[in-house]
């Protein structure tokens, strides 16, 4: 009964994907829809990169955050005693 269900909800995905993707390439409407949403898609596209480029230097700051932390505790040197010692470390 399971399967009869998802195969059900797989068909009705399907038929509404298929209607969208119709209406937005074989009518004028769709077409017109399509040259007013792309450039939202571009600004979008856009703000994505620019969270990504903050978000890695977020996480280079931590990192020297960390570091410094390890420095001041007496943890300096390697990476591999740093990370073998039983305080905290870096998540990153």
């Amino acid at each position: 009964m399971r399967d009869k269900s998802q195969a059900t909800a797989a068909i009705v995905v399907g038929a509404i994907v298929g209607g969208v993707a119709g209406y937005m390439f074989f009518t004028e409407e769709g077409r017109r829809m399509r040259r007013q949403l792309e450039p939202a898609f571009d600004d979008l596209s856009k703000e994505i990169a620019s969270f990504r480029g903050t978000l890695n230097r977020a996480v280079g700051v931590a990192n020297e955050g960390w570091r410094v932390l390890n420095d001041a505790l007496g943890e300096g040197g390697s990476a591999s005693r740093r990370f073998a010692a039983p305080r905290q470390t870096s998540p990153f």
